[in-house]
């Protein structure tokens, strides 16, 4: 055996202590817009799923994993701060409004206990100043990152991202290039027909509909080969003997229903851990083939990253650490939420604890297949809106192109496909009363700042941030404004009464929620407050002009409302216009905002919210000619 030179011995030992040899490498899969129903270890036997397969079977399956937003960037926020968006002001979709500069991205605890950490490569922060951001956090952020640029003996925490289960490929982009940049990818004997699987009954079993909805088997099954083909290069790299894997999605399936939507089906995710023999002893649950049913969400995953490489958790993070010696007590229930996705606004929050979802719609006249045109272009939405217009749909299809209640309860352990809405069952009264007092609860703890229209987190943002100014009770009265929130989507003359008369309130938050609840009172209910909401219109706060005026000419037919809004689409601040087009999204007479729409898609200033929900604007217009009782 040959000697190692005495100096060369003392460099190695140097070494290995210096990087904490004795720490896991850590290797982090996410993939995008899947939710568990569609991968094989959650028992979907029609999925051809090996590779997460046999993590599974080695390792630890979560079936109560659960994204914190139902869109990528608010997701993502969360991911890599740690911090939830309702704290921080980023739940709504692609927005980059500031955020402390004691927040920042996990990797950069990791870094500071000797990790090499690398992300390959999507970032999608939904923060300010992102480009300084990603480079404090990371090592390295490119294409081109991964572990072996590390030093020798260094630990490392590897992100690798695919793309291959994206919306755009399941749904948004035309046939066509799925069959190129999918399909084809796939050898013969991977993929899946479109009758090789069973059909959700949210969708209608139908040729055309088993067309696009195959897209989904195939894409993961593409999804699956790319994992296995990184595992494989770990495993060529001797290094998965001392590495823990984490595998998961960002947030549940990118088809109608799912992404974007506050229930179960856009929220849940798969979620894997693999531990090496190395290392099992760090697993509380134990390793190979183990199933737990422990709550989990995406607050926990920045906790328990910067625990394992060994650092002080900042005072700022809140979530759980799920493994090691320091492993956090088990959650009772998890807070999620859900924000604007692109130019789709809405407000979501929802409460699980594993086996009952609860969902609270704030702006329950906006359906869960609301318009957004990422969506809209897809075969498969355009199919949906045709066999709605033309009868084709069930109730339960039928109901997601529908005004929503202003509560959902799922029995998400028995009824996985949401079918049936509790609520009003006598039978989970019980439940339900628990669930309502513990989000109000968490929301009232958390003084979940997104109940700020989005317009004025714009405004907060020119000289602070979102996350600081929700704890100026001065500022930001959380009670008082959530006690009126918490009335909107409730309807009854009762509710309407109160909600009239806040609109005199002298904080201009107060009476956006109150004009906001009453946009969801039916006309009967409004006829009484007619003076008040056409007085309204000229409220000095903008958000509350916008609202009154879409309910002033969507219920009393007024035509200074119909000039109002004319206006408003043409405001220069983003926020505001996006608001007053959303709103003519979903009234029933469009035709006279036509010609203003088209001006607004052309004026050179407005930002792709707003020309998107333009764009919605006139494809609606064309559903409703076709189909006059069709008001979505």
């Amino acid at each position: 055996m040959k000697r190692i030179k005495p100096i060369l011995f003392i460099l190695l030992f140097l070494n290995a202590f210096s990087y904490g040899q004795q720490k896991p490498n850590i290797l982090w899969i996410t993939i995008e817009d899947t939710s568990p129903q569609f991968v094989g270890c959650y028992g979907n036997k029609d999925a051809k799923t090996p590779v997460i397969d046999k993590l599974s079977e080695q390792g630890v399956r979560f079936t109560n994993a659960f994204s914190t937003g139902t869109v990528c960037s608010p997701s993502r926020s969360t991911i890599i701060t740690g911090v939830r968006t309702f704290k921080m002001g980023t739940g709504n979709h692609r927005s980059n409004y500031t955020i402390p500069e004691f927040i920042h991205g996990f990797p950069f605890y990791m870094k500071q206990q000797g990790y090499y950490v690398t992300n390959n490569s999507k970032t999608d922060y939904n923060i300010g100043n992102v480009i300084e951001f990603t480079m404090q956090a990371w090592d390295e952020s490119s294409d081109k990152a991964g572990w072996w640029n590390r030093k020798p003996g260094q630990p490392f925490f590897a992100v690798f991202n695919f793309m291959d289960s994206h919306q755009s490929r399941t749904m948004t982009n035309t046939f066509d290039w799925y069959k190129t940049n999918v399909l084809e990818e796939l050898p013969e004997k991977d993929r899946i027909g479109d009758n090789d699987f069973e059909m959700p009954p949210i969708y209608r079993d139908s040729p055309e509909m088993r067309k696009q909805f195959a897209r989904v088997y195939n894409s993961i099954k593409l999804t699956d080969n790319k994992i296995g083909e990184l595992l494989n290069r770990l495993d060529k790299d001797h290094l998965r003997d001392s590495t823990i894997i984490f595998f998961y999605a960002d947030h549940g399936e990118g088809e109608p229903r799912g992404k974007t939507n506050g229930i179960n089906y856009g929220y849940r995710v798969p979620f894997v851990i693999w531990f090496p023999e190395m290392y099992k002893n760090l697993s509380p649950w134990g390793t190979a083939g183990v199933v737990t049913d422990e709550l989990v969400d995406f607050e926990d995953l920045a906790p328990t990253l910067i625990s394992l490489a060994g650092g002080k958790i900042p005072d700022y993070l809140n979530g759980r650490i799920l493994i090691g010696k320091n492993r956090s007590k088990p959650a009772e229930h998890l807070i999620l939420s859900v924000d604007r996705a692109d130019n789709g606004i809405d407000m979501v929050r929802s409460i699980t604890d594993g086996k009952f979802m609860y969902s609270r719609n704030y702006l329950p006249f906006i359906p869960q297949e609301r318009y957004i045109r990422y969506m809209e272009i897809s075969e498969i939405v355009q199919q949906m809106r045709s066999d709605l217009a033309n009868n084709m749909l069930d109730p339960l299809q039928k109901s997601i192109f529908m005004e929503r209640p202003a509560e959902f309860l799922f029995d998400i352990e028995n009824d996985s496909w949401e079918t049936h809405n509790l609520v009003d069952n006598p039978g989970y009264k019980q439940v339900l009363e628990k669930m309502r007092k513990q989000l109000d609860e968490e929301m009232r703890e958390s003084r979940d700042v997104m109940f700020l229209p989005e317009y004025e987190i714009g405004l907060v943002s020119q000289t602070g941030n979102a996350y600081e100014f929700r704890l100026d009770d001065t500022k930001y009265p959380f009670d008082e404004i959530y006690s009126v929130a918490s009335l909107s989507g409730k309807r009854g003359k009762d509710i309407a009464a109160k909600q009239a008369l806040l609109l005199e309130n002298p904080n201009k938050i107060i009476r956006y929620w109150a004009i906001i609840g009453l946009r969801s009172q039916d006309s009967e209910t409004l006829k009484p407050y007619r003076k008040k909401i056409i007085n309204s219109m000229n409220d000095g706060y903008l958000p509350v002009a916008v609202t009154a005026s879409a309910i002033a000419f969507q219920e009393f037919k007024s035509k200074p409302a119909e000039n109002k809004m004319k206006e408003l689409c043409k405001n220069d601040n983003m926020d505001i216009a996006l608001m007053a087009i959303n709103y003519l999204l979903y009234v029933k007479n469009k035709e006279p905002f036509i010609e203003t729409i088209r001006l607004v898609h052309e004026m050179p200033n407005r930002n792709y919210n707003v020309k998107a929900a333009c764009m919605d604007f006139l494809g609606s217009l064309a559903l409703v000619l076709n189909n006059p009782d069709n008001e979505n």
